[in-house]
């Protein structure tokens, strides 16, 4: 096998993926094929890295493998590297089939991506099962630690829609104040009060309004709000 080809059987990547849907903040799971043991695993979409490819590169081909997504933007938020993160009992006789030394040591780095979930085209690659959006709040026990990633990931973010934000990208183009304070509770987990929250987004003009309304809808349409430039 050609370097070009060949794994890095100790280092690896693992993407968590965000999504939301109007109401809840998703993370996207792989549940791996069925290994004969009757059983289905949950797990991060992640890869061993190649030879001669960087960390970045291996984030990018891991979402192409697994969404045919590309340009997406990823951030490396945390590195795992507990000596034992590979070695449960749970997890040993899947990686018994896929390598050669399963109890050798994994170091992986995890980064996570803002995808707008209308926008994601399943297209899991030749190891793994059927891919599915998880609300956050009901994660189940997932392989290795990946809990644990997901658990560091949220954290991350929630830092980063604090200090800049980071997040908007998936609300639509124009939104209502509805639909940006459904965002915030989803990434934050927190309930917010809706004359609060409204009093607040004035006086921070992240959001301006535009001169139009819903369309569509049973109730009094709203108004849409788009970001301020």
């Amino acid at each position: 096998m050609s370097q070009q080809f060949e794994l890095n059987s100790n280092i690896s990547v693992d993407c968590v993926i965000f999504g939301f849907d109007g109401e809840k903040l998703n993370v996207l799971l792989i549940e791996e094929k069925d290994i004969g043991q009757g059983m289905l695993r949950k797990r991060l979409p992640g890869d061993l890295i190649l030879k001669n490819e960087s960390l970045d590169d291996a984030a990018d081909r891991v979402l192409y493998e697994l969404a045919s997504l590309r340009n997406v933007t990823l951030k490396q938020c945390h590195t795992f590297g507990d000596p034992g993160r590979v070695n449960d009992s749970k997890d040993r006789k899947w990686l018994e089939l896929y390598r050669k030394n399963p109890s050798e040591r994994v170091i992986t780095t995890a980064y996570y991506a803002l995808v707008k979930m209308d926008d994601f085209v399943p297209n899991p690659a030749s190891f793994a099962g059927e891919a599915l959006w998880w609300d956050i709040q009901d994660v189940p026990e997932l392989a290795f630690d990946h809990n644990e990633i997901v658990e560091v990931a949220l954290w991350k973010l929630q830092r980063h829609f604090e200090l800049n934000k980071s997040g908007y990208e998936l609300l639509p183009q124009k939104f209502t104040l509805n639909q940006l304070q459904q965002l915030h509770q989803a990434i934050t987990q927190e309930e917010l009060d809706k004359r609060n929250f409204r009093k607040k987004v004035v006086r921070d003009k992240l959001v301006e309004a535009t001169d139009e309304k819903q369309d569509n809808v049973l109730h009094k349409p709203a108004r849409l709000y788009r970001i301020k430039v």
